[in-house]
Protein backbone atom coordinates (compact mmCIF):
# COMPACT_ATOMS: atom_id res chain seq x y z
CA UNK A 1 0.00 0.00 0.00
CA UNK A 2 1.43 3.53 -0.52
CA UNK A 3 1.87 5.50 1.98
CA UNK A 4 2.76 9.75 2.46
CA UNK A 5 5.82 10.47 4.34
CA UNK A 6 5.94 12.93 6.72
CA UNK A 7 9.64 14.13 8.00
CA UNK A 8 10.10 17.31 10.01
CA UNK A 9 11.78 20.52 7.84
CA UNK A 10 11.24 24.20 7.27
CA UNK A 11 10.41 24.73 3.69
CA UNK A 12 9.23 27.26 1.51
CA UNK A 13 5.68 27.14 0.69
CA UNK A 14 4.04 27.61 -3.13
CA UNK A 15 3.11 31.43 -3.98
CA UNK A 16 0.07 30.52 -2.43
CA UNK A 17 1.15 30.68 1.18
CA UNK A 18 4.07 33.08 0.43
CA UNK A 19 5.25 34.64 3.83
CA UNK A 20 4.51 31.52 5.53
CA UNK A 21 6.91 29.04 7.05
CA UNK A 22 5.08 25.35 7.58
CA UNK A 23 6.38 22.73 10.30
CA UNK A 24 6.17 19.13 7.79
CA UNK A 25 7.35 19.03 4.79
CA UNK A 26 5.74 15.85 3.08
CA UNK A 27 7.34 13.06 0.75
CA UNK A 28 4.90 12.20 -2.34
CA UNK A 29 5.16 8.32 -3.00
CA UNK A 30 2.09 6.98 -5.13
CA UNK A 31 -0.88 8.33 -3.80
CA UNK A 32 -2.45 11.83 -5.71
CA UNK A 33 -2.30 14.92 -3.93
CA UNK A 34 -6.41 15.23 -4.98
CA UNK A 35 -6.76 11.52 -3.19
CA UNK A 36 -5.21 13.30 0.30
CA UNK A 37 -6.94 16.35 -0.15
CA UNK A 38 -10.32 14.86 -0.41
CA UNK A 39 -10.09 12.31 2.70
CA UNK A 40 -10.72 12.60 6.57
CA UNK A 41 -8.34 10.28 7.53
CA UNK A 42 -4.84 10.96 7.22
CA UNK A 43 -2.99 8.23 5.12
CA UNK A 44 -0.47 6.06 6.99
CA UNK A 45 2.95 7.98 8.61
CA UNK A 46 6.32 5.84 7.77
CA UNK A 47 9.34 7.84 9.16
CA UNK A 48 12.60 6.53 6.59
CA UNK A 49 16.10 6.57 8.23
CA UNK A 50 17.29 9.48 5.69
CA UNK A 51 15.36 12.39 4.65
CA UNK A 52 17.94 14.26 3.48
CA UNK A 53 17.97 13.20 -0.23
CA UNK A 54 13.84 13.35 -0.67
CA UNK A 55 11.87 15.73 -2.23
CA UNK A 56 9.47 18.00 -0.96
CA UNK A 57 6.03 18.07 -2.41
CA UNK A 58 4.20 21.40 -3.64
CA UNK A 59 0.85 21.84 -2.06
CA UNK A 60 -1.81 23.16 -4.83
CA UNK A 61 -3.51 26.24 -2.86
CA UNK A 62 -7.06 24.35 -2.61
CA UNK A 63 -4.95 21.54 -0.24
CA UNK A 64 -6.84 21.38 3.10
CA UNK A 65 -6.07 17.63 4.51
CA UNK A 66 -6.28 17.28 7.78
CA UNK A 67 -2.11 16.78 8.12
CA UNK A 68 -1.61 20.06 6.85
CA UNK A 69 -3.69 21.99 8.30
CA UNK A 70 -2.59 20.18 11.81
CA UNK A 71 1.02 20.86 10.94
CA UNK A 72 -0.45 24.67 10.51
CA UNK A 73 -1.69 24.38 13.78
CA UNK A 74 0.95 23.11 15.82
CA UNK A 75 3.37 25.84 14.45
CA UNK A 76 1.06 28.62 15.81
CA UNK A 77 0.84 26.92 19.26
CA UNK A 78 4.53 26.19 19.19
CA UNK A 79 5.35 30.02 18.61
CA UNK A 80 2.33 31.01 21.18
CA UNK A 81 4.46 28.61 23.32
CA UNK A 82 7.69 30.17 23.01
CA UNK A 83 6.26 33.66 23.27
CA UNK A 84 4.86 32.66 26.83
CA UNK A 85 8.59 31.20 27.66
CA UNK A 86 10.13 33.77 26.73
CA UNK A 87 7.94 36.11 28.88
CA UNK A 88 8.10 33.93 31.58
CA UNK A 89 11.80 34.59 31.31
CA UNK A 90 12.32 38.10 30.61
CA UNK A 91 13.96 39.85 34.02
CA UNK A 92 11.56 42.21 36.43
CA UNK A 93 11.36 45.80 34.70
CA UNK A 94 12.83 48.57 37.54
CA UNK A 95 10.09 51.14 37.86
CA UNK A 96 10.48 54.42 39.94
CA UNK A 97 7.58 56.02 41.48
CA UNK A 98 8.30 59.91 42.40
CA UNK A 99 5.53 61.18 44.83
CA UNK A 100 5.86 58.01 46.33
CA UNK A 101 4.77 59.04 49.81
CA UNK A 102 1.63 60.71 48.28
CA UNK A 103 -2.50 58.83 48.39
CA UNK A 104 -1.82 58.02 44.91
CA UNK A 105 1.87 57.79 44.69
CA UNK A 106 1.60 55.58 47.79
CA UNK A 107 -0.82 53.35 46.10
CA UNK A 108 1.23 52.61 42.92
CA UNK A 109 4.59 52.08 45.13
CA UNK A 110 2.25 48.91 47.15
CA UNK A 111 1.47 47.89 43.85
CA UNK A 112 4.59 47.22 42.17
CA UNK A 113 5.93 45.57 45.51
CA UNK A 114 3.23 43.05 45.45
CA UNK A 115 4.03 42.11 41.56
CA UNK A 116 7.90 41.48 42.35
CA UNK A 117 7.64 39.02 39.85
CA UNK A 118 6.87 41.31 36.98
CA UNK A 119 8.71 44.58 38.89
CA UNK A 120 11.90 45.96 40.99
CA UNK A 121 9.13 48.55 42.84
CA UNK A 122 11.67 51.93 43.97
CA UNK A 123 9.87 55.11 45.47
CA UNK A 124 11.08 58.43 45.79
CA UNK A 125 9.66 60.94 48.16
CA UNK A 126 10.73 64.41 49.61
CA UNK A 127 11.53 64.19 53.06
CA UNK A 128 13.20 60.88 55.66
CA UNK A 129 9.13 60.86 57.35
CA UNK A 130 7.69 60.39 53.96
CA UNK A 131 10.09 57.55 53.69
CA UNK A 132 9.16 56.16 57.05
CA UNK A 133 5.74 56.07 56.36
CA UNK A 134 5.58 53.71 53.40
CA UNK A 135 7.74 51.40 54.97
CA UNK A 136 11.20 52.90 54.85
CA UNK A 137 13.02 50.54 52.83
CA UNK A 138 15.69 50.71 50.81
CA UNK A 139 14.25 51.12 47.81
CA UNK A 140 12.64 54.47 49.06
CA UNK A 141 15.04 57.31 48.11
CA UNK A 142 14.44 60.81 49.36
CA UNK A 143 15.64 63.84 46.92
CA UNK A 144 14.00 67.07 45.90
CA UNK A 145 12.70 67.15 42.75
CA UNK A 146 13.43 71.06 42.33
CA UNK A 147 17.27 70.07 42.32
CA UNK A 148 18.13 67.28 39.31
CA UNK A 149 21.11 66.37 40.80
CA UNK A 150 19.43 64.49 43.72
CA UNK A 151 17.00 62.73 41.60
CA UNK A 152 20.33 60.42 39.53
CA UNK A 153 20.67 57.80 42.78
CA UNK A 154 16.83 57.09 42.51
CA UNK A 155 16.97 57.03 38.46
CA UNK A 156 20.20 55.06 37.43
CA UNK A 157 19.38 51.78 36.39
CA UNK A 158 15.27 52.00 35.41
CA UNK A 159 13.29 50.48 33.07
CA UNK A 160 10.21 53.34 33.71
CA UNK A 161 9.01 56.04 35.63
CA UNK A 162 5.70 56.92 37.12
CA UNK A 163 5.65 60.92 38.10
CA UNK A 164 3.15 61.41 40.77
CA UNK A 165 4.85 64.56 41.73
CA UNK A 166 2.28 67.70 42.27
CA UNK A 167 2.30 70.66 44.15
CA UNK A 168 -0.59 70.80 47.15
CA UNK A 169 -2.36 73.93 47.97
CA UNK A 170 -2.70 74.81 51.90
CA UNK A 171 -5.75 76.14 53.31
CA UNK A 172 -5.09 79.58 55.13
CA UNK A 173 -6.20 79.07 58.84
CA UNK A 174 -9.05 80.46 60.32
CA UNK A 175 -11.59 79.90 57.69
CA UNK A 176 -14.68 80.61 58.43
CA UNK A 177 -17.59 78.61 56.95
CA UNK A 178 -19.86 81.19 57.00
CA UNK A 179 -18.40 84.36 55.12
CA UNK A 180 -17.67 81.83 51.85
CA UNK A 181 -15.20 79.43 49.97
CA UNK A 182 -11.93 79.17 51.89
CA UNK A 183 -8.43 80.57 50.54
CA UNK A 184 -5.68 78.92 49.97
CA UNK A 185 -1.73 79.18 49.38
CA UNK A 186 1.37 77.30 48.40
CA UNK A 187 4.14 77.28 50.30
CA UNK A 188 7.61 79.42 49.70
CA UNK A 189 9.44 77.27 47.10
CA UNK A 190 6.53 75.19 46.62
CA UNK A 191 4.58 76.39 44.26
CA UNK A 192 3.26 74.63 40.63
CA UNK A 193 5.97 76.43 38.80
CA UNK A 194 8.70 74.79 40.85
CA UNK A 195 7.00 71.60 41.25
CA UNK A 196 5.01 70.87 38.39
CA UNK A 197 7.00 72.58 36.01
CA UNK A 198 10.63 72.29 37.05
CA UNK A 199 10.46 69.68 38.88
CA UNK A 200 8.68 67.61 36.59
CA UNK A 201 11.06 68.78 33.55
CA UNK A 202 13.98 67.65 35.80
CA UNK A 203 12.92 64.12 36.31
CA UNK A 204 11.84 64.04 32.66
CA UNK A 205 15.34 65.22 31.58
CA UNK A 206 16.65 62.66 34.08
CA UNK A 207 15.31 59.82 32.95
CA UNK A 208 16.24 60.55 28.93
CA UNK A 209 20.08 60.70 30.12
CA UNK A 210 19.36 57.33 31.89
CA UNK A 211 17.67 55.87 28.85
CA UNK A 212 14.36 55.24 30.43
CA UNK A 213 12.47 53.30 27.96
CA UNK A 214 8.65 54.72 29.02
CA UNK A 215 7.48 57.63 31.45
CA UNK A 216 3.70 57.79 32.52
CA UNK A 217 3.01 61.18 34.03
CA UNK A 218 -0.39 61.31 35.93
CA UNK A 219 -1.79 65.03 35.54
CA UNK A 220 -5.34 66.79 35.50
CA UNK A 221 -8.54 67.32 33.79
CA UNK A 222 -8.84 70.79 33.12
CA UNK A 223 -6.12 71.76 31.38
CA UNK A 224 -8.16 73.17 28.60
CA UNK A 225 -9.39 76.00 30.57
CA UNK A 226 -7.70 78.75 31.73
CA UNK A 227 -10.58 79.64 34.15
CA UNK A 228 -10.57 76.77 35.63
CA UNK A 229 -11.41 76.87 39.38
CA UNK A 230 -7.73 75.00 40.42
CA UNK A 231 -5.76 77.77 38.78
CA UNK A 232 -7.28 80.44 41.24
CA UNK A 233 -6.22 78.42 44.08
CA UNK A 234 -3.08 80.55 45.44
CA UNK A 235 -2.73 82.07 42.08
CA UNK A 236 -0.70 78.89 41.00
CA UNK A 237 -2.50 78.13 38.21
CA UNK A 238 -1.77 74.86 38.43
CA UNK A 239 -2.79 72.98 35.54
CA UNK A 240 -1.21 75.65 33.34
CA UNK A 241 2.38 74.28 34.80
CA UNK A 242 1.41 71.00 34.40
CA UNK A 243 0.04 71.10 30.87
CA UNK A 244 3.37 72.63 30.21
CA UNK A 245 5.22 69.90 31.77
CA UNK A 246 2.87 67.45 29.53
CA UNK A 247 3.84 68.84 26.70
CA UNK A 248 7.30 68.74 27.72
CA UNK A 249 7.03 65.31 27.99
CA UNK A 250 5.68 64.77 24.58
CA UNK A 251 7.99 66.54 22.85
CA UNK A 252 10.89 64.97 24.74
CA UNK A 253 11.23 61.54 21.92
CA UNK A 254 10.73 59.28 25.14
CA UNK A 255 7.68 56.83 25.23
CA UNK A 256 5.03 58.24 27.06
CA UNK A 257 1.99 57.51 28.84
CA UNK A 258 0.01 60.62 30.08
CA UNK A 259 -2.84 60.40 32.34
CA UNK A 260 -4.79 63.09 33.38
CA UNK A 261 -7.30 62.31 36.32
CA UNK A 262 -10.92 62.89 37.29
CA UNK A 263 -11.51 64.47 40.29
CA UNK A 264 -9.47 61.53 43.12
CA UNK A 265 -11.59 59.63 45.59
CA UNK A 266 -10.07 57.78 48.12
CA UNK A 267 -12.32 54.73 46.88
CA UNK A 268 -11.91 51.15 46.34
CA UNK A 269 -10.56 50.20 43.16
CA UNK A 270 -11.34 47.17 40.31
CA UNK A 271 -14.80 47.63 40.31
CA UNK A 272 -15.87 50.00 38.31
CA UNK A 273 -16.02 50.80 34.34
CA UNK A 274 -13.05 52.84 33.38
CA UNK A 275 -14.11 55.91 30.99
CA UNK A 276 -11.10 57.22 28.79
CA UNK A 277 -11.92 60.72 27.28
CA UNK A 278 -10.09 63.55 25.77
CA UNK A 279 -9.73 67.54 25.83
CA UNK A 280 -11.79 67.84 29.35
CA UNK A 281 -14.67 66.02 27.82
CA UNK A 282 -15.70 63.96 30.18
CA UNK A 283 -15.79 67.33 32.52
CA UNK A 284 -19.25 67.78 31.05
CA UNK A 285 -20.82 64.63 32.27
CA UNK A 286 -21.87 62.93 35.44
CA UNK A 287 -18.90 60.71 34.87
CA UNK A 288 -15.98 62.80 36.40
CA UNK A 289 -14.38 61.31 39.35
CA UNK A 290 -12.35 58.18 39.43
CA UNK A 291 -10.60 56.18 42.67
CA UNK A 292 -7.11 57.09 43.37
CA UNK A 293 -6.49 53.18 43.40
CA UNK A 294 -8.31 52.67 39.84
CA UNK A 295 -5.66 55.52 38.65
CA UNK A 296 -2.87 53.51 40.15
CA UNK A 297 -3.97 50.46 38.74
CA UNK A 298 -3.71 52.50 35.16
CA UNK A 299 -0.29 53.62 35.68
CA UNK A 300 0.99 49.46 36.26
CA UNK A 301 -0.89 48.11 33.15
CA UNK A 302 0.53 51.33 31.07
CA UNK A 303 3.90 49.47 31.22
CA UNK A 304 2.42 46.37 29.61
CA UNK A 305 1.04 47.56 26.51
CA UNK A 306 2.30 49.39 23.41
CA UNK A 307 -1.11 50.14 22.95
CA UNK A 308 -0.45 52.85 25.64
CA UNK A 309 2.36 54.48 24.48
CA UNK A 310 2.75 58.20 22.71
CA UNK A 311 -0.98 58.79 23.78
CA UNK A 312 -2.65 61.21 26.29
CA UNK A 313 -5.95 60.79 27.61
CA UNK A 314 -8.61 61.87 30.56
CA UNK A 315 -9.48 59.35 32.72
CA UNK A 316 -12.70 58.72 35.33
CA UNK A 317 -15.06 55.62 35.45
CA UNK A 318 -18.88 55.29 35.89
CA UNK A 319 -20.38 54.98 39.25
CA UNK A 320 -19.94 51.51 41.38
CA UNK A 321 -22.78 49.51 39.98
CA UNK A 322 -22.76 51.02 36.64
CA UNK A 323 -21.38 49.22 33.63
CA UNK A 324 -18.85 46.22 34.06
CA UNK A 325 -15.55 46.83 35.74
CA UNK A 326 -13.21 47.19 33.57
CA UNK A 327 -10.52 43.89 33.40
CA UNK A 328 -9.06 43.80 29.57
CA UNK A 329 -6.55 47.05 29.74
CA UNK A 330 -4.95 46.60 26.53
CA UNK A 331 -8.74 47.23 24.64
CA UNK A 332 -9.32 50.60 27.12
CA UNK A 333 -5.83 51.85 25.71
CA UNK A 334 -6.45 50.72 22.31
CA UNK A 335 -9.67 53.10 22.25
CA UNK A 336 -7.31 56.04 23.39
CA UNK A 337 -6.03 58.26 19.18
CA UNK A 338 -5.08 61.54 20.48
CA UNK A 339 -1.15 61.93 20.88
CA UNK A 340 -1.39 64.78 23.63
Amino acid sequence: MATLTRVPSIFAPPSSHSGQCLKFSCVATSIPLTTIANTTTPPPLTLPESSSTLPLCSFPSSFSSPLFLSGKRQQVKGFQRLRAVTASMAPPSTVLVTGAGGRTGSIVYKKLKERSDHYVARGLVRTQESKEKIGGADDVFVGDIRDGDTLVPAIQGIDALIILTSAVPKMKPGFDPSKGRPEFYFEEGAFPEQVDWIGQKNQIDAAKAAGVKQIVLVGSMGGTDLNHPLNSLGNGNILVWKRKAEQYLADSGVPYTIIRAGGLQDKEGGIRELLVGKDDELLKTDTKTIARADVAEVCIQALQYEESKFKAFDLASKPEGAGTPTKDFKALFAQITTRF
